[in-house]
């Protein structure tokens, strides 16, 4: 990826970020995270990837719907914002990060492994001790 287009789609996710903070952290509930954003050769798309923290997936995929919707609103806002440092502003295409929930499903996963192992050794601990005497 050339210099300009890292330093675009930094510009780009830094800017989107800010946006939702600012104006639409009410309507976007729960939490929206930007996570990376990439963009195309010719700088007329960005790939924005999105990560939406809550306590079920059913909340987390009407919230980037709601995201979706307001992906026009957005690169309106983000043309004001970024007028002197780009010609064009990129159309936006907003994607589900989903590593967050990922990571945390494996450390649930780990945690579970660690505590089942554990009692296995307690266990085994114990057996010994019965046997020994």
């Amino acid at each position: 990826m050339s210099i300009r287009k890292k330093r675009v789609a930094a510009l780009i996710q830094r800017e989107v970020a800010s946006i939702l903070q600012q104006n639409y952290a009410d309507q976007l509930q729960p939490m929206v995270t930007i996570t990376d954003a990439r963009v195309t050769g010719d700088l007329s798309i960005a790939y924005v990837y999105a990560s939406v923290l809550g306590d079920t997936s059913a909340k987390r995929e009407a919230t980037f719907r709601q995201l979706k919707a307001l992906a026009p609103e957005v690169r309106d806002q983000l043309a004001s914002r970024v007028r002197h440092q780009l010609r064009t502003v990129p159309q936006l295409k907003f994607f589900l990060d989903e590593s967050l929930q990922k990571a945390k499903r494996m450390e649930d996963l780990f945690d579970r492994l660690r505590k089942e192992r554990e009692m296995r050794e307690r266990a085994k601990a114990s057996n010994d001790e019965s046997s020994d005497q």
